[in-house]
């Protein structure tokens, strides 16, 4: 079990809080509005009404002890830029922020922070991408010009070969899986015959994966 530190409680910092609890972990939840804290005070951990911009008041937390920090401060660009500074200056090295701006991107960046979310945008393109490829039931950037997609098999490619699927871009691309029911198939030849609500797992570049999107 690791121990997580969120701060900032808003809509983003309270389901990031929720989840890393979901799957054991120990969360402090932070944030300046007691309404906020109070509200998830009975499942965090441990919850502080504190002003995040106060380096004296986070040292007071004791936040050092923990693996990683979430800094998930939206509205307030100067509370965020802050409480990133005096974390590093306490010496935290895993730190995650949310950004709502180029501006705010770059300041992070400086800064040194391990990764930068920008939530609002991410979701933004993953329903564009949905909306567009409604077949694809989800999709991962893994770096570069790299995606891992899940295909949701239905409609014309149910019955069809993986084979006549993949066409031209079969050794461009990886199949990682094939889910069928409960059982998942790590070993799939191309002759492998689709069925109705199989789920297809595929890594590749964007434009090996747009370019089989047609014959979905």
């Amino acid at each position: 079990m690791a121990q997580f530190a969120v701060i900032g409680l808003g809509t983003f910092g309270a389901a990031a809080s929720m989840q890393l609890i979901s799957f054991g972990h120990s969360v402090m939840g932070v944030d300046i509005n007691p309404i906020l804290v109070n509200k998830l005070a009975d499942t965090l951990t441990y919850a502080a009404i504190t002003d995040a911009s106060d380096e004296q008041a986070l040292q007071e937390l004791n936040i050092q002890s923990c693996d990683a920090v979430l800094v998930a401060i939206g509205s307030d660009l100067e509370a965020s830029i802050l409480c990133v500074l005096h974390l590093k200056n306490m010496g935290i090295k895993e730190i995650w922020a949310k950004a709502t701006s180029k501006s705010h991107h770059a300041i992070l960046f400086r800064l040194g922070v391990t990764r930068i979310i920008h939530p609002e945008e991410e979701m933004g393109i993953k329903v564009a991408h949905s909306l567009n490829y409604p077949m694809i039931k989800e999709f991962m950037h893994i770096g570069g010009n790299f995606y891992i997609i899940e295909i949701e098999i239905v409609g014309k490619i149910s019955g069809i070969s993986l084979n006549e699927l993949l066409g031209e871009e079969k050794d461009l691309l990886k199949v990682l899986l094939l889910r069928r029911q409960k059982e998942l198939l790590y070993t799939i030849e191309s002759d492998f015959v689709l069925a109705t609500n199989d789920s297809l797992i595929l890594a590749g570049s964007l434009k090996t994966l747009q370019n089989i999107a047609p014959r979905l």
